[in-house]
């Protein structure tokens, strides 16, 4: 079943499109991720299908909802995580929860259940009363994926959901998400500019300057770079580069004096290749194609060369905008 369908979804500020008539499903009990550089359009994409803006041009629907038309049912059936924290730190962590329980008109009964139930869920039920101001940054980005999940949501949408934690604390939350996601057939709608988070998701939309250019798994994005990448070094850079070409008629790289090149099954191809290649290897490795190849293949750069440009351009525009 598709609980998020989006059709030629656009969204303008001033002469800027911030989103460029994107087109994509995400399936019920999906891991749905949306990757690119900030600036890029995935906040402004998420906001649309979370009724938090309009969209200038194109249309969806959430849960069976129209985004524009039944903007109160879209609500009642997503959760969401901002990427600022949006809690009362001047509560406690029931209070916080409490609260977004009246706000959707939960039972008392029920609403205090579920308020145990996902305090103890994300470790923080021995912390309950205490406040949220001197909770540490996962402890509250854990809270608010509680206080998402509060009202039993069909869709958790989590814009930068990590941002700025620790390794460790970024495992930890995603280790609660994939669990839920597992008992509640939770849909969870996912934006990142982090590769290993983007891992998590069952499908990834990469997007770039407001547009998606590539959908698929992890797995079948990295294997359209072209194969596992072997990368070595030696005393004659070029003389490498032109024997590769000649040889085994690939185009490979050189920065810093590392040749780099992509190869089918690497790990068959490498004890052949050090065996018989005619200049002396100084170094080799051998790994599996990342997702900074795929957005750098697709792209032409890596993903942080272009973070800080696109969110100044876009900034300014929407100041012009609101003006």
């Amino acid at each position: 079943m598709q609980v998020i369908q989006v059709q030629e979804l656009t969204r303008s500020f001033g002469r800027i499109q911030a989103v460029k008539g994107v087109s994509f499903t995400v399936e019920e009990g999906e891991v749905f991720g949306f990757l690119g550089p900030n600036g890029a359009g995935k906040t402004t994409t998420i906001n649309m299908l979370c009724t938090l803006l309009h969209p200038t041009r194109g249309s969806a629907s959430v849960n069976g909802y129209d985004i524009a038309r039944q903007r109160s049912e879209v609500r009642r059936s997503i959760g969401l995580v901002f990427q600022q924290t949006t809690l009362d730190e001047y509560l406690t962590a029931e209070q916080n929860l409490r609260f977004h329980g009246y706000a959707y008109g939960m039972p008392a009964r029920e609403r205090e259940e579920r308020i145990r139930e996902l305090l103890t869920m994300v470790e923080l039920w021995d912390r309950r009363k205490g406040s949220v101001r001197a909770f540490s940054g996962g402890m509250k980005r854990r809270l608010e994926i509680a206080r998402g999940l509060l009202h039993h949501p069909r869709v958790l949408f989590l814009d930068e959901p990590t941002l700025g934690l620790d390794p460790q604390t970024r495992r930890h939350i995603w280790d609660y998400l994939n669990e839920l996601r597992k008992q509640k057939q939770l849909t969870i709608f996912l934006t990142t500019h982090y590769m290993d988070e983007a891992e998590n998701c069952g499908r990834i939309a990469i997007i770039d300057h407001g547009a998606i250019v590539a959908l698929d798994t992890p797995d079948r994005l990295k294997d359209a770079v072209g194969g596992d990448v072997i990368s070595f070094t030696t005393a004659d850079s070029a003389a490498a580069v032109a024997e590769l070409r000649e040889r085994y008629q690939v185009e490979p790289t050189v920065q810093d004096g590392t040749v780099q090149f992509h190869v089918a099954s690497g790990e068959t191809f490498l004890p052949e290749f050090v065996r018989t290649f005619s200049q002396r290897l100084l170094s080799v490795g051998l790994r599996r194609p990342t997702l900074d190849d795929v957005f750098l293949s697709l792209t032409g750069r890596e993903i942080r060369d272009s973070e800080l440009d696109q969110k100044d351009v876009m900034l300014r525009e929407m100041g012009r905008w609101r003006r």
